[in-house]
C-alpha cells in the first residue's frame, strides 16, 4: 500500500474516468434517440412523399382513360388539346386516328406495348430533362400525353422545404435519375434510405429518399448539459461518500481513543493499587501487632485498644477502596477469548483510519506482505490498539524529518509457527540509552506523553502470548516487532490454554 500524490491523482483519476463513462454512456444514449427520432421523422416525409406522387402518376392514366372512353370529334377543335391549361405537368397531347401515323416516331412502339399490356405505355424517357410521353392504344384514335416531372410534384402538399431540406429524393427508371430535391449530403456519419416503386404500373418509377446525417448534427449541446449535471452529481456523491467515510473514521478513532484511555486507567489503577498495597498491608500489620501488646499488658488501656482497632479499621477500608477501584477501571478486554484475525487486515484497517494524517503529513507508506493471509491467534481489539499505537508513534516520530524523508514501511509475514507485523519509520530512531526502558511505565522520551502507550502495547502483546520488541534499523530510524501465535490447530490449543488462565 503506497499513499503518495500518484495514489491521489489515481484516487482522482478514478472518479475522472467513471464521470467520462457515464457521461460518454449517456452521450450515446442521447445521440441514439436523436437518431432515432430523426429517422422516424424521415420514413414519415418518405412515405408521404411516395403516396403524393403516385396520387400524382395514377391521375395521368385516369385521364388517359377518359379520353379513350369519350374519343372528341375529330373536327378542328380538338378538346383534348385544352388539357395542358387544366393539367401544369401535361406539356403537349398527341392523337393518332385510324392508320395515320404519329407525330412523334417514338409513339409507334409505345403504343403497340400499349395494346398488348392493354394500358399505357412509357415513351421517349429522359429523366434527366424530366419529359416522358405516356401512350394509351385504344379505338378508333390513340392518346399521347407528354409529361412534365417538375410539374407533377405536388410542392403545396409536399412535407419538406425542397430548397432546404436535408433529404434527397428522386425518381428513378431504367439507369436514369430525376433529382426532385437536392438535399444535402456529406460523407461520414449516418445515413438512412427510402425506395419504392410509385403505384402505377404504367409509370414504373422507384421514389427514392436518402437522409445523411452527419456529426455536426448530434445535439451535442443537450450532451454537454448532462455531462456537466452528471459531473454535479458525482461531486456531491463523492462529497457524501467522503464526509461518511470521514465520520465512520472519526467514530472509530473514538473509539480505540476511548479503549485506550481505559486500559491505560487499569495499568494506572493496577500501579497505584499495588504501589498502595503494601504500606497499607503494613499498616495493617501494625496496628494489629499494636493491639496484641497492648492485650498483653495488664494495664486497661481501653483507648490504646480502640485507637488501633480504628486504625486496623481504616486500614481495612482503604484496601477495600483500592481493590474496588481497580476492579471498576481494570481493562474490559483482558478476559476475552482469543479469536483468529488476519494480521495483514487489521494494519490495513489501521492504516485507513489514519490516512488523513499520513496525507496531511506526505508520508510515503509501503506495506510488504506475503500471498497468503496471516492469521494469529488474538483479540482484535487489542491487536487493532496495538497497531494503531504503534503507527501513532511512528507518526510522531516522523515529524522530526524534513517532508521529502518521511517514509514508513510494514512488513506481515510469517515465520516458525508465529505470525510478524514489522513497523519501520525513516526517523530519528531512540537513542540508545532510553531503548532498554522503552517499555517501562510511565517512561517517555515525549515531552506531554504518560509512558504508558507502549507499555500497554507489550502487556496487551504478552496476554495474547505475543511479544513486542523495539530496536534501531541500521540506516535510520526505530523498528517495533510485534509477533503473535499463528491460527493452527497448535495454536488454538495455545489460545485455550491463554483464555483458560
Amino acid at each position: 500500500m503506497r499513499t503518495t500524490p500518484l495514489a491521489a491523482f489515481r484516487h482522482h483519476g478514478l472518479w475522472l474516468l467513471v464521470w467520462c463513462v457515464l457521461s460518454l454512456a449517456g452521450a450515446a444514449l442521447v445521440g441514439r434517440s436523436e437518431l432515432a427520432r430523426q429517422q422516424s421523422t424521415f420514413e414519415t416525409d418518405a412515405r408521404i412523399t411516395h403516396r403524393l406522387l403516385s396520387q400524382r402518376v395514377v391521375q395521368h392514366d385516369a385521364i388517359l382513360a377518359t379520353l379513350a372512353l369519350l374519343q372528341p370529334a375529330t373536327d378542328a377543335s380538338a378538346p383534348e388539346r385544352r388539357l395542358p391549361a387544366l393539367y401544369s405537368q401535361i406539356l403537349a397531347v398527341e392523337r393518332r386516328d385510324g392508320g395515320a401515323p404519329w407525330a412523334v416516331p417514338a409513339l409507334d412502339t409505345a403504343e403497340t406495348l400499349s395494346r398488348a399490356l392493354r394500358r399505357p405505355a412509357l415513351a421517349g424517357l429522359d429523366l434527366a430533362a424530366g419529359r416522358f410521353w405516356l401512350v394509351l392504344a385504344a379505338e378508333p384514335a390513340s392518346f399521347a400525353l407528354q409529361m412534365d416531372l417538375k410539374a407533377v410534384v405536388p410542392w403545396a402538399e409536399w412535407p419538406m422545404a425542397a430548397d432546404t431540406s436535408p433529404v434527397r429524393v428522386t425518381l428513378e427508371h431504367a439507369s436514369q435519375t430525376f433529382v426532385v430535391q437536392p438535399g444535402r449530403m456529406r460523407a461520414g456519419g449516418w445515413q438512412y434510405d427510402f425506395r419504392k416503386p410509385l403505384a402505377s404500373d404504367s409509370q414504373p418509377f422507384d421514389v427514392v429518399a436518402t437522409r445523411q446525417i452527419g456529426w455536426g448534427e448530434l445535439p451535442w449541446l443537450t450532451m454537454a448539459v448532462q455531462a456537466v449535471i452528471l459531473a454535479g452529481g458525482l461531486a456531491g456523491l463523492r462529497t457524501v461518500l467522503r464526509q461518511r467515510e470521514q465520520r465512520r473514521r472519526a467514530e472509530e478513532l473514538l473509539r480505540l481513543g476511548q479503549v485506550a484511555r481505559l486500559n491505560a486507567m487499569g495499568e494506572l489503577a493496577a500501579g497505584m493499587a499495588h504501589e498502595i498495597n503494601q504500606p497499607l498491608t503494613a499498616l495493617l500489620a501494625s496496628t494489629q501487632a499494636c493491639e496484641r501488646l497492648l492485650d498483653d499488658e495488664p494495664p486497661d488501656l481501653p483507648l490504646a485498644r480502640v485507637a488501633a482497632e480504628q486504625a486496623a479499621r481504616q486500614a481495612r477500608r482503604a484496601a477495600d477502596v483500592v481493590g474496588r477501584l481497580r476492579r471498576t477501571v481494570e481493562q474490559p478486554d483482558l478476559r476475552a477469548p482469543l479469536r483468529p484475525v488476519d494480521l495483514r487486515q487489521s494494519v490495513r484497517a489501521a492504516l485507513h483510519l489514519l490516512a488523513p494524517e499520513l496525507q496531511a503529513r506526505q508520508i510515503r507508506t509501503d506495506m510488504e506482505a506475503a500471498g497468503a493471509p496471516v492469521t494469529v491467534l488474538a483479540d482484535a481489539v487489542a491487536l487493532e490498539q496495538i497497531v494503531h499505537n504503534l503507527l501513532v508513534n511512528a507518526l510522531q516520530a516522523l515529524e522530526q524529518v524534513p517532508q521529502g524523508q518521511r517514509a514508513l514501511v510494514l512488513s506481515v509475514g510469517e515465520s516458525g509457527g508465529t505470525g510478524a507485523l514489522t513497523v519501520r519509520d525513516s526517523g530519528p530512531g531512540v537513542a540508545a540509552e532510553a531503548l532498554p526502558r522503552l517499555f517501562e511505565p510511565f517512561f517517555t522520551t515525549r515531552p506531554g506523553g504518560l509512558g504508558l502507550g507502549l507499555n500497554l502495547c507489550e502487556t496487551l502483546a504478552g496476554r495474547m502470548g505475543g511479544q513486542l520488541i523495539a530496536a534501531n534499523h541500521p540506516s535510520r530510524g526505530a523498528v517495533f516487532t510485534l509477533t503473535l501465535p499463528l491460527a493452527t490447530p497448535l495454536g488454538d490449543g495455545a489460545a485455550n490454554a491463554l483464555n483458560t488462565h
